[in-house]
């Protein structure tokens, strides 16, 4: 079993992926529908 200490560290690295997730999928949405305009252009 993981120690408090260790939880503690997961829920941190969980917490700035998640922040991290938040920033990068709507950017690729950006970057992906700019593509799919210049190729069916």
């Amino acid at each position: 079993m993981d120690s408090a200490n260790d939880m503690k560290a997961h829920k941190r690295t969980y917490s700035s992926f998640i922040d991290m997730l938040k920033w990068v999928l709507p950017l690729l949405a950006v970057i992906t529908a700019v593509v799919v305009i210049l190729i069916s252009s």
